[in-house]
């Protein structure tokens, strides 16, 4: 259960990181209410998934997910470049993650 809040926080860090960029440094209202929204239940998730895990895997999960999220969806909707280098640095971001997700010890 601790993981999956990690997986949820990672999601909810690409939704933070995407508003910051609608929001255009906080002058539009609705992305920095989402961006707000956001980083609130992003840091939230990961607070309470801290109780049963390790800070370092659950923290690099955290920020890989967010990384890749981030990457995949301003390649898929904002117009950034695509390329193959960048979309095997996001696989293996992925891979890292999933790895250490699969290492990452509960107390």
């Amino acid at each position: 259960m601790a993981w999956l809040l990690v997986v949820v926080a990672g999601l909810f860090e690409t939704g933070f990181a995407v508003c910051l960029k609608l929001s255009h440094g906080f002058t539009r209202l609705w992305p920095t209410i989402a961006f707000c929204v956001f980083a609130l239940g992003s840091f939230g998730l990961l607070t309470l998934s801290l109780k049963k895990l390790d800070v370092g895997p659950a923290y690099a999960v955290w920020t890989g997910i967010g990384a890749a999220g981030t990457a995949i969806y301003g390649m898929a909707f904002l117009g950034d470049l695509v390329s193959a280098l960048k979309l095997v640095s996001i696989s293996l971001v992925l891979v890292g993650v999933i790895g250490l997700q699969i290492s990452g010890s509960s107390h």
